[in-house]
């Protein structure tokens, strides 16, 4: 079982910017590929960013590439969503998922393990 918990998630004004972050449990984080889903109300759950093991990266190229960023610090077991220049349309809930073994999708929800509860986004106009 894998504890996974997000973080830094808050009120912010549209083009300012903000740092989530991921911690997930157990002795194999560097084996761990995680990604950030978000939904938003009313909305199914959308693909943000993947992170694998090797550090490959993958964006949702429609709605965040070039403006957010995907990062992991093995050594804190901590994942991180840099997020630029954000938009009102970026609110939402944000949550942190792992695969915990090699990845068989890196934008397909389903195919993630374990979730955290998610943090809440909201960039107001």
């Amino acid at each position: 079982q894998v504890h996974v918990e997000e973080s830094g998630g808050r009120l912010v004004q549209a083009g300012e910017s903000l740092r989530l972050s991921c911690a997930a449990s157990g002795p194999n984080f560097s084996g761990y590929t995680m990604g950030w889903f978000r939904q938003a109300p009313g909305k199914e759950r959308e693909f943000v960013a993947t992170i694998t093991y090797a550090n490959d990266r993958a964006y949702n190229e429609v709605s965040v590439k070039g403006r957010f960023t995907i990062s992991r610090d093995n050594a804190k077991s901590t994942m991180y969503l840099q997020m630029d220049n954000l938009r009102v349309e970026d609110t939402a809930v944000y949550y942190c998922a792992v695969q915990n073994r090699i990845p068989t999708s890196l934008r397909i929800a389903s195919h993630f393990d374990y979730w955290g509860q998610g943090t809440q986004v909201t960039v107001s106009s």
